[in-house]
């Protein structure tokens, strides 16, 4: 696939896609006081066709049953990523109500078109030990989220990521986008953003490299491997205790797909997922990734046999590229993270 980066590597380069937070740190924070949650929400103005894939053992969700390319509704007005675990999907309904005040969501009355239904799908991590247990986000958190939208938000130690872990290491939140530079999807924009928060590792304990700069290589990444005491350090962390964890995200592209595009999409994000972590999609995890298709870019379709739907090669493309995005994402939200609570982050150990 040939492809070069977006204008933000960011899931915003996507037309139609808005990311903001809302979060909670205090200036000390430990493994039980003080704030340290947030959420993070990606809004489409209009809407977007969209599915989902949850691989983890343990997830909590919100509205996925909706995306299932089986039933009725096709298109969602934003998604809820927060930290809170279950508590976290309060949140969704503060999202719910900056849509409605804003004429967000399917029109449900042709005579009074501030009667609206938002459609806000939305999952969780488990972040409720760093920081105290009983801060979490709620509906505030939501709408303050949703209101913040833009195409410019941090990274890192941010909105859902803030309270974040990723195996032994601080996690948090990252993105990545590509745009595809030939084939049918030429010009095409995919994009991720990325909450890391495994029970597994996403660093290669041999070489302190993170497991999802495999496919591009240190070099793009401005990475080297760690020194022997470097490695040491990292081998000597204790393994994250927390019995529940969860990756989670968005992946998104500026192409027309229909559910079933959209859910073919969220399954091969996964992809990108199982390269940047190990182990991932474990028990303790709730892996959560939504798709979701703008259609904000034509793209024409393909001549193939009557047996085919007509937008296959594209698909195909996207699915690679989706793969692509969220293997960077991860990375991203890792080596953008900062520490918090006294769990190290990536440069604490390795230096840039």
């Amino acid at each position: 696939m040939r492809s070069s980066q977006g204008a933000r590597n960011s899931i915003t380069d996507v037309e139609g896609v808005l990311v903001g937070h809302c979060q909670a740190i205090d200036a000390e924070v430990t493994l039980g006081t003080g704030a340290a949650t947030g959420c993070t929400v990606v809004r489409v103005p209009g809407g977007a066709t969209a599915s989902v894939d949850v691989r983890g053992g343990g997830p909590g969700t919100r509205e996925t049953d909706l995306l299932d390319p089986a039933n009725t509704v096709r298109r969602l007005n934003a998604v809820l990523l927060t930290g809170g675990s279950a508590y976290g999907l309060a949140a969704a309904d503060g999202v719910m109500r900056w849509s409605e005040e804003h004429g967000e969501g399917i029109p449900m009355d042709p005579t009074d078109a501030s009667r609206v239904v938002p459609i806000v799908p939305g999952a969780v991590i488990f972040d409720l030990p760093v920081g105290d247990w009983g801060i979490r986000p709620d509906a505030d958190f939501g709408y303050r989220a949703a209101a913040a939208a833009s195409t410019e938000f941090a990274r890192g130690t941010a909105g859902a990521g803030v309270g974040a872990r990723a195996g032994a290491l601080k996690g948090g939140i990252g993105s990545a986008s590509v745009v595809l530079a030939d084939g049918p999807g030429a010009g095409v924009t995919v994009g991720a953003v990325i909450v890391a928060n495994p029970v597994g590792s996403v660093v290669d304990p041999r070489t302190g490299l993170p497991w999802g700069a495999g496919t591009d290589g240190p070099d793009f990444f401005g990475l080297r491997p760690g020194t022997p005491d470097e490695i040491a350090a990292l081998v000597a962390l204790p393994v994250k205790s927390m019995v529940l964890n969860t990756t989670i995200g968005v992946v998104a592209t500026d192409a027309a797909l229909d559910p079933a595009g959209c859910r073919r999409m969220a399954t091969t994000a996964h992809d990108g997922l199982a390269r940047a972590i190990r182990p991932v999609h474990s028990p303790l995890d709730g892996d959560t990734l939504f798709a979701l298709a703008t259609g904000t870019r034509e793209v024409a379709p393909a001549e193939l046999p009557a047996a085919f739907p007509a937008d296959l090669l594209l698909l195909d493309q996207l699915c690679t590229a989706a793969a692509v995005v969220v293997e960077r994402a991860v990375v991203d939200a890792v080596l953008q993270a900062t520490s918090i609570a006294a769990i190290p982050a990536y440069y604490d150990l390795f230096s840039r």
